[in-house]
């Protein structure tokens, strides 16, 4: 029996997915290997967001080939659909599969006569429905991601994900809710729902279904810990699933909303759908609602034209807004995106100085957020079994990672904590009790 080990690169929809191949693996007689100098097989599914990400998808598959000549190599992924040849190329890589292929994964490398840099690619629009494997190995992840959602047809100007993920594709609802039983059988505390455009669930089924009412069917799942909502994007962005929120305890009071930028003008030239006061008010909705909230976004810095207002404008939306923490994305061009050729490109220090200044804002932002639960009850998961100084962790419902001093508690529990101590860079807590 061969043991195999997985490498994940990129986002949460990309954990979803080697999940699934996980799962594939085992229901194939594969055996995951309990540390990488044990596998005979290697999986890297990799992404390609940006050409730095690129450059560690290659070094760590030139690792990885270097550290095990007789292993089987195999990368899918975005960048294996993207740019398949140039992972090919690299010495002692036996397959690259690309996106639309990869839930057949099990199945070619046990049919492939090991040829190597065989390239395997189907077209990503063959299936009008996404069909979601169903997932009983996590690989030691105490939250599952259950992805219900694949593709995007939103052609942002930037992006590339369309082109290597394909078209918009759901999950049949049946499905997803009958995963969700499987894995609240299996004791999960906390079930984490994602997609690639996911405010578009549905709305391409035969029989057409809204995010809201797929919620409230998964809701009802008798047993279920906790229901936390991935990255989705605001211009599809349905508030009935906040006033949902609001009435649910099981429901994580925690929302991802990509901005990408403060600046009307430059919101234009990204082709996305809404302008800055929009998603100001979304925001401010949302806090006033629920007013424990985490509420975090994506901000692209120095895309082609950004000038010092543009940025000034992003900066001053931030700050007064309730937003709790930013993930900043230096712009990195794509090829096969209109912004590869746009004019006006922000010299790279200009784009390092924009993303520090970001950062440091989403720091100042992220410690008063948390200060204001200093001492305060709430409701978490532990995460980890132990640290190197003998710690815990834990994850709130509203997205604050906090260390346990001094306690180490199995992972997958849902407790009452205490905030006890807030830092710049990190925060502690004390089990209070069960939750």
């Amino acid at each position: 029996m061969s043991k195999f080990f997985i490498y994940t690169f990129g986002c949460r929809c990309n954990q979803a997915d080697s999940a699934a191949i996980r799962e594939s693996l085992h229901r194939s007689s594969f055996e995951e290997a309990g540390s990488r100098g044990d596998a005979e097989l290697f999986v890297v599914n990799s992404c390609t967001i940006t050409h730095r990400t690129d450059q560690q998808v290659r070094q760590t598959v030139r690792k990885i080939c270097r550290e095990n000549p007789d292993a089987q190599v195999v990368v899918t992924g975005c960048y294996a659909e993207r740019d398949p040849e140039a992972l090919a190329s690299i010495r002692g890589v036996n397959l690259v599969v690309g996106n639309a292929a990869k839930d057949r994964l099990a199945e070619i490398i046990q049919d492939d006569d090991a040829t190597r840099g065989r390239i395997i690619r189907t077209p990503l629009d063959s299936a009008r429905d996404y069909l979601m494997a169903p997932m009983s190995h996590t690989g030691g992840k105490t939250r599952p991601f259950i992805k219900l959602q694949d593709g995007c047809s939103a052609q942002c100007s930037y992006c590339i994900v369309p082109a290597v993920r394909g078209p918009g594709r759901s999950a049949a609802p049946d499905d997803i809710v009958r995963e969700v039983q499987m894995l609240v059988q299996r004791d999960f505390k906390e079930i984490v729902l994602t997609g690639v455009h996911l405010g578009t669930y549905g709305l391409k089924l035969e029989a057409p279904t809204r995010l809201v009412d797929l919620l409230r069917r998964i809701l009802d799942v008798p047993g279920l810990g906790r229901l936390r909502l991935s990255s989705i994007e605001p211009m599809r962005f349905d508030r009935s699933i906040v006033k949902l929120a609001a009435q649910n305890p099981v429901f994580s009071p925690h929302f991802h909303l990509p901005l990408q930028s403060g600046s009307d003008r430059i919101l234009r030239r990204m082709r996305r759908p809404y302008r800055a006061a929009r998603f100001l008010n979304l925001l401010e909705f949302i806090h006033s609602q629920l007013p424990t909230a985490a509420l975090g976004t994506d901000i692209l810095v120095g895309f082609p034209g950004e000038s010092d207002q543009d940025f000034k404008d992003t900066c001053e939306l931030v700050c007064k807004s309730p937003l709790t923490y930013l993930h900043v994305f230096p712009f990195s061009a794509r090829q096969h995106t209109d912004a590869w050729s746009m004019p006006d490109a922000v010299s790279p220090d200009v784009i390092r100085q924009r993303a520090s200044t970001l950062r440091r804002i989403s720091q100042e932002k992220n410690l008063a957020f948390r200060r204001r639960f200093l001492g305060r009850l709430v409701p978490a998961l532990t995460l980890a079994k132990e640290e190197e100084m003998g710690e815990s962790v834990i994850l709130t419902e509203n997205y604050i990672h906090a260390r346990v001093e001094n306690k180490v508690l199995p992972p997958n529990q849902l407790v009452q904590v205490r905030i006890d101590s807030v830092q710049p860079s990190f925060t502690t807590a004390t089990i209070v009790s069960p939750a």
